[in-house]
């Protein structure tokens, strides 16, 4: 009787579900039209910020052609060049000026690095190592002696270090290493790749401190592109993803799972005794004091015994040459005089200028980056006292009364504290 009464309602129903169907069906397929255009132009935008990254082709392309027009030459230019046997592997830059990867070179890992174009004046938001393309190489000219351009060696250190140390042993040191073909002679083209190189930062602390143990060994050089030795883990803490990934956790997050990616604590007390340790090789060494204007993870590597490996010094600057440049630096605050990312002064407010004096030792930068790693997990016996030491650390002013005497005993209490606790343990 009902359905009599309603004979057109049974028709009616599917077609409202098919309706309903049709349009979540479509909705469906919008957000996931949407969801594949979002996705591919984000990792689009990736890959080209990649591509501007990572120009190691670009990188060997200028240095194989100066070296086979006779412009220049060093121990990696004929693997690099003519033979193949050192290619490029992993990239690791993080400035297109400044190409970083993971190597080979005859069947020995390392790490490659190669200059390109610079800034052309000096900005403290850039580089202090400012080099242009057009003129690279251009020194020293043919007709050039090696007396000669031993003063001119001598009065670059002069200019970056100060009277510190013996300048000219440390020039007789830089020949020696410029000799790459070990034949007892200096060549125009050495000279012309030595030259480029002792621009550079890292590459003046590579030779300064090459025996100490956590500094990488130089491995070779071509132009200004040089080899340094590998090391197994490039950061202090975290977990290698790729790039694609990368794009689609949340900061936040990323700096939580990198704290769970850490050997264990013991392992991490090396490590750690092994920066502090880094820190007393370039706190007043031979040639002076340099000061580590990026102290982040990043930066800081180990090999497979838990022994710190630096990974890039290029922020590893001399104090002396710092201070040249940044005294009388105009400013409107402190935030005006800075360089990298560590390395601040004060901005003298009745002229208008930054001081030259650096507000924090590298001691205390190196505590700030150790903290989270070091009381994450730590013995609770340990605990307390590691803290107190640790932030007593993070305090330390360089204007502070005296203040090296203060920095050793902290630098000695934190290395002791360490060492005990994990000297009858397999990680020490």
């Amino acid at each position: 009787m009902a359905r009599s009464l309603c004979p057109g309602a049974w028709l009616r129903r599917p077609y409202h579900l098919q309706a309903r169907f049709s349009y979540v069906r479509m909705k469906y397929l919008f957000f996931s039209w949407l969801a594949v255009f979002v996705g591919s132009w984000i990792i689009y935008v990736q890959y080209s910020t990649y591509t501007e990254l990572c120009r190691g082709k670009d990188c060997k392309k200028i240095i194989c052609d100066k070296y086979k027009n006779g412009v220049i030459d060093g121990p990696a230019c004929n693997s690099l060049c003519v033979t193949e046997t050192l290619y490029f592997g992993k990239c690791l830059s993080t400035k297109p000026s400044n190409q970083m990867y993971l190597g080979i070179w005859d069947n020995l890992p390392g790490v490659v690095k190669c200059q390109m174009e610079q800034a052309l004046h000096l900005d403290f938001g850039t580089e202090l190592e400012p080099r242009k393309e057009i003129v690279l190489f251009d020194k020293p000219t043919r007709g050039t002696t090696v007396q000669k351009f031993k003063e001119m060696v001598y009065s670059l250190f002069k200019a970056k270090l100060g009277d510190q140390g013996n300048l000219s042993e440390l020039v007789n040191l830089i020949l020696t290493v410029a000799d790459g073909d070990k034949d007892g002679q200096v060549s125009l083209g050495e000279a012309k790749s030595a030259w480029a190189l002792l621009q550079l930062n890292e590459f003046l602390l590579m030779v300064i401190l090459q025996d100490k143990e956590h500094t990488p060994k130089l491995m070779g050089f071509c132009g200004d592109l040089y080899v340094m030795e590998s090391v197994e883990y490039t950061s202090l803490y975290g977990i290698s993803l790729p790039w694609v990934i990368e794009l689609f956790i949340p900061s936040g997050f990323r700096r939580s799972m990198d704290q769970l990616f850490t050997p264990s604590w013991p392992r991490k007390a090396k490590i750690a005794i092994g920066l502090l340790e880094f820190v007393e090789d370039v706190f007043h060494g031979p040639y002076g004091n340099f000061l580590m204007c990026d102290t982040s993870a990043k930066n800081l590597g180990y090999n497979d015994k838990y022994d710190l490996k630096m990974v890039d010094m290029r922020k590893i600057v001399p104090e002396t040459n710092l201070k040249e440049l940044i005294k009388d630096r105009h400013c409107e605050s402190d935030l005006d005089c800075v360089y990298g990312t560590d390395c601040r002064t004060s901005c003298d407010q009745s002229t208008m200028k930054c001081t030259s004096e650096v507000i924090q030792p590298n001691l205390a930068k190196a505590c700030q980056l150790l903290k989270d790693y070091l009381l994450r997990g730590a013995p609770s016996e340990i605990r307390e006292e590691l803290e107190k030491q640790l932030y007593s650390c993070i305090a330390l002013k360089v204007t502070a009364n005296q203040m090296e005497m203060e920095h050793s005993l902290i630098l000695n209490n934190l290395k002791t504290l360490l060492w005990k606790k994990i000297s009858y343990t397999n990680d020490s």
